[in-house]
C-alpha cells in the first residue's frame, strides 16, 4: 500500500495519479515524500495540460481525507498544492486554481480550527502569486463570507479564538490583494462585500481599542505583534484596503463604517470613531478627502434627531477629518460643510429652546438641564469645527465664508438673513445670534487683510454693527472681538489687553504703518458708523468690565490702524461726548456704569495723547489723571474695576478739574498744527433707518444728550464747517427744546 492505494493496481493507473499517490507516505507523520514531490512538480511543469487533472485528483483525495478526519494526509495534500502553485505559471494553471480554491473552501468549511487556519495560509500564499493572465469568471464571494465569519469567531478557548480571528483577517487581506491586482478587481468593492469586510476589520480593531482606552496609549507594535495581534493586523488590513480605493468605490468602503459605529453605539463616547476616521483620512488618496467629509455630513443629516451626544460625537469626527483634509485637498465641499454645520447649529438651538419651553418643575427640570448642557456640547463642537475649518482656508475663501456666516445672522427688521428662525422665539434667536457670532469669531481669527476695506466691506460691516446685535452684553462683546480680529493687522491687540492707564505707551512697542489711501477712504465712509457703535455700546446698562475693556481696545486699534489727523480729532470728540454723557446721565445709568465710562475715557485719552506725542495734550491728560488719583480714584480703570470699589453718591458736584476739557485739548492740539475747528462741535451719533425698526429704545431718544453740555467745554461762538453737522445740530436743538416743553419722548420717536 502506498498512500492507501494497492501496489498491484498502481501500474494500471494514469501516470499523474501514480505521481500524486507516491507523495503520500504510509504514515502521515513522516510528512511529504520530497523526492516524489520533485517528480510530480517536474511532470506538472513539463506537461502543464495535466495540471487540471492533478488538481482534481488532489482535491478528490483531500475531500475524502477531510471527511475521514485524516488530518495528516490533509496537511500533505495542501503542502503539495502550495508547491505546485508556486512552481507553475502557465495559462493551464487556471483549471488547477479552481481545484485549489475548491480544496481551500473545504478546509474553511470544516469545523476544525487547525484546518481552517491551514486553508487560510494556503489561500494567502495563492493571493501573493501574480498570474500571467486575468481570470474573467473567478469570484471570491464564498471566501469573503467565510473569512468575515472567522473574524467574529467566538470559540471558547481564547488562544484558538485569537488564532481563528487572525486567520480570518489574513484571509480578507489576501482577498483584497488578489482582487485588487486582478483586472476584475471592482467586484470586491461591491456593497455586499464591503458590508462584510469592513465591519469584520472594525470589530477586531474595536476589541483592542477598548483595552487601550483603559491603559493609556499603546506602544508601537513590533513585527511579531503585527502577526499575533488581531487589532494591529486588522488595522493594517483596513489601511491597505482604503489605500487601494479609487474615486468610484471610495463611498462603498466608508459607508459600512457608519453602520458599524451606529450599530455598536460608538458615537458616545467617540474615541474609536475618531480613531477610525483618522485611519481613513490618512490612508486614502488626498484628492478623495472631500468624499469622506461629504459622507460624514450626510450621516450627520441622517442622525439629526438622535441624542445631542451622538450628534456631538459625529461633529467631533468631522472636526478631525477636516483637520487632516485641510492640509491637502478639501475640494468643492467648503460651502456645503459650513451650510450643514450652520443648519445643525440652528437645529441644536431650536431643540434647546423647545426643551426650555417644555420644562416643568421637579425631576423634569433636571432632565431639561441635562439636555441643555448636552446641546451646548453640540453647539461648541460645531463652532470649534467651523473655526478650525475656516482658519485653514485661503484668505479669498475665508472672506467668502465670513460673508456666508454673516448672512445667516438674524438681524431684526430685515429679511436678508438666510437662516430659518421661525421656530426659535426671542430666546432662541438671541442664542443663534451668539452661536453664529462665535463661529464668525473663530473664522476671522488670524485673518490678515492688506486693506481694511477688504476685511470690513459694507455688506459685512452693516449687519455686524446692527442695533439688533446690541441688545445683549454678550452679543456686543462678540461683535467687538470680531472687529478686533479684522482690524488688528499688526498683532497689537495682546499688548492692549486690559483697560488701564499706561505710564509709557512706547514700552508696548506698538507696530503700525502709514495709513494708506484705501484705509483713509474707508474711515471717511464708515467712520461715523464705527464711532456710533462704540458710543452706544458704552452707554448700555448691562455692560460688564469686559465690555469696557473691548471698547477701549476698539478705540486703540482704530487709532493704531486707521487714524490720520482727522480721525484722531473725531475720536477725541467721541471720548469727550462719552465723558459728558456720563456726567449728565440722561440714560439713567448706574453709578458703576457712569464711573466705568469715565475710566474708559481716561484710559483712551492717555493712550491717544502718547500716540500722537503732543506734549501739551499729554500734560493736560496726565494732570487730570493725577488729580483723579488723589480725589476721585473711581474715575480710573485700576480702581473702578476692582472688587469692592467705593463709588460716589453723585457726579454733579465734582470739580471740572477732574474732567478732560475741550478748550484745553483744542489749545494744545492747535499749537501743534492740528485743525481743531471740529473739536468745538459736540459729537452726536447718526440716526439710521434700522433704529426705527429696532426693539430697543430709539436712538433718537439720545440725540439731545449734548444740548446741555458743560458750559466750560465748548466755546459758544464756534463756527461749524461741516454742512451735515450744522443741519443735525439744529435738529438736535429743536428736539431738545421739544423734550423740555412736553416731556414726551414717544413723540420724538414718531417724528423720525
Amino acid at each position: 500500500m502506498v498512500g492507501g492505494v494497492c501496489c498491484c493496481c498502481s501500474a494500471l493507473r494514469p501516470r499523474y495519479k501514480r505521481l500524486v499517490d507516491n507523495i503520500f507516505p504510509e504514515d502521515p507523520k513522516d510528512g511529504l515524500v520530497k523526492a516524489d514531490m520533485e517528480k510530480l512538480t517536474f511532470y506538472a511543469v513539463s506537461a502543464p495540460e495535466k495540471l487540471d487533472r492533478i488538481g482534481s485528483y488532489l482535491a478528490e483525495r483531500l475531500s475524502r481525507d477531510v471527511v475521514r478526519h485524516r488530518s495528516g494526509y490533509v496537511l500533505i495534500a495542501m503542502e503539495a498544492l502550495d508547491q505546485l502553485l508556486m512552481a507553475c505559471h502557465s495559462q493551464s494553471i487556471k483549471p488547477f486554481v479552481e481545484s485549489f480554491l475548491h480544496m481551500v473552501a473545504k478546509l474553511l468549511e470544516s469545523g476544525e480550527p487547525k484546518l481552517q487556519v491551514l486553508g487560510t495560509n494556503s489561500f494567502v500564499k495563492f493571493a501573493n502569486i501574480e498570474e500571467d493572465t486575468p481570470s474573467y469568471h473567478r469570484r471570491y464571494d464564498f471566501f469573503v463570507s467565510r473569512f468575515s465569519a472567522m473574524c467574529h469567531s467566538c470559540h471558547s478557548d481564547p488562544e484558538i479564538r485569537t488564532e481563528i480571528r487572525i486567520a480570518g483577517i489574513r484571509g480578507i487581506q489576501g482577498v483584497v490583494r488578489k482582487t485588487v491586482n486582478d483586472e476584475l478587481r471592482a467586484t470586491i468593492w461591491e456593497p455586499q462585500h464591503m458590508d462584510k469586510i469592513v465591519p469584520s476589520l472594525l470589530f477586531n480593531m474595536q476589541k483592542i481599542e477598548e483595552v487601550d482606552s483603559r491603559i493609556g496609549p499603546p506602544p508601537s507594535p513590533s513585527a511579531a505583534d503585527k502577526e499575533e495581534n488581531p487589532a494591529v493586523l486588522a488595522e493594517n488590513c483596513f489601511r491597505e484596503l482604503l489605500g487601494r480605493a479609487t474615486f468610484g468605490n471610495m463611498n462603498n468602503a466608508v459607508r459600512p463604517v457608519f453602520a458599524h459605529l451606529d450599530h455598536h453605539k460608538l458615537w458616545d463616547p467617540n474615541e474609536f470613531a475618531v480613531h477610525c476616521f483618522k485611519i481613513i483620512m490618512y490612508s486614502i488618496q488626498a484628492q478623495y478627502s472631500h468624499h469622506v467629509i461629504q459622507e460624514i455630513l450626510g450621516h450627520l443629516d441622517a442622525r439629526k434627531k438622535d441624542s445631542p451626544r451622538v450628534r456631538a460625537g459625529i461633529i467631533q469626527v468631522l472636526l478631525e477629518a477636516v483637520a487632516i483634509a485641510a492640509k491637502g485637498s478639501i475640494g468643492p465641499t467648503v460651502l456645503e460643510v459650513f451650510n450643514t454645520l450652520l443648519k445643525h447649529l440652528r437645529l441644536s438651538v431650536e431643540f434647546e429652546a423647545n426643551d426650555l419651553q417644555g420644562g416643568s418643575v421637579g425631576s423634569a427640570n433636571l432632565n431639561t438641564s441635562t439636555k441643555d448642557n448636552d446641546e451646548k456640547i453640540v453647539q461648541n463642537a460645531i463652532i470649534q469645527t467651523i473655526g478650525f475649518f475656516g482658519s485653514n482656508l485661503p484668505d479669498y475663501q475665508r472672506s467668502e465664508i465670513m460673508m456666508f456666516i454673516m448672512g445667516k445672522v438674524p438681524v431684526f427688521g430685515t429679511s436678508t438673513h438666510t437662516l430659518d428662525i421661525s421656530q426659535l422665539g426671542d430666546l432662541g434667536t438671541r442664542r443663534i445670534q451668539i452661536m453664529l457670532l462665535r463661529s464668525l469669531l473663530m473664522v476671522t481669527s488670524g485673518y490678515k487683510a492688506k486693506t481694511i476695506v477688504t476685511a470690513l466691506p459694507g455688506s459685512f460691516l452693516d449687519p455686524l454693527l446692527s442695533p439688533s446685535l446690541m441688545e445683549d452684553y454678550e452679543l456686543r462683546q462678540l461683535v467687538l472681538e470680531v472687529m478686533h480680529n479684522l482690524m488688528d493687522r499688526h498683532d497689537n491687540r495682546a499688548k492692549l489687553r486690559g483697560i488701564r492707564i499706561i505710564p509709557d505707551v512706547a514700552d508696548l512697542k506698538i507696530k503700525r504703518e502709514k495709513i494708506c489711501r484705501q484705509d483713509t477712504s474707508f474711515m471717511k465712509k464708515n467712520g461715523q458708523q464705527l464711532y456710533r457703535h462704540i458710543y452706544l455700546g458704552c452707554k448700555e446698562e448691562d455692560n460688564v468690565q469686559k465690555n469696557y475693556e473691548l471698547l477701549y481696545t476698539s478705540l486703540a486699534l482704530i487709532t493704531i490702524e486707521l487714524a490720520n489727523e482727522e480721525v484722531v480729532i473725531d475720536l477725541i470728540r467721541l471720548a469727550i461726548a462719552l465723558q459728558d454723557s456720563a456726567i449728565i446721565n440722561e440714560d439713567n445709568l448706574s453709578m458703576f456704569h457712569r464711573c466705568g465710562i469715565m475710566a474708559l475715557v481716561a484710559a483712551y485719552l492717555n493712550f491717544v495723547s502718547q500716540m500722537i506725542a503732543v506734549p501739551a495734550f499729554c500734560q493736560h491728560v496726565s494732570k487730570v489723571i493725577e488729580i483723579r488719583t488723589m480725589e476721585a480714584p473711581y474715575f480710573l480703570p485700576e480702581h473702578i474695576f476692582r472688587e469692592k470699589c467705593m463709588l460716589p453718591k453723585s457726579l454733579e458736584k465734582h470739580d471740572k478739574s477732574l474732567c478732560f476739557l475741550t478748550n484745553k485739548i483744542a489749545e494744545s492740539l492747535g499749537g501743534s498744527g492740528y485743525s481743531v475747528e471740529r473739536l468745538s462741535v459736540p459729537y452726536v451719533p447718526q440716526v439710521t433707518d434700522e433704529d426705527r425698526l429696532s426693539r430697543r429704545k430709539s436712538i433718537v431718544d439720545t440725540v439731545s444728550i449734548q444740548v446741555d453740555i458743560l458750559p466750560n467745554s465748548i466755546p459758544s461762538d464756534d463756527v461749524v464747517s461741516n454742512t451735515e453737522e450744522i443741519t443735525f445740530e439744529a435738529l438736535k436743538k429743536a428736539i431738545g427744546r421739544t423734550l423740555k416743553l412736553f416731556h414726551m419722548e414717544g413723540v420724538v420717536t414718531l417724528l423720525f
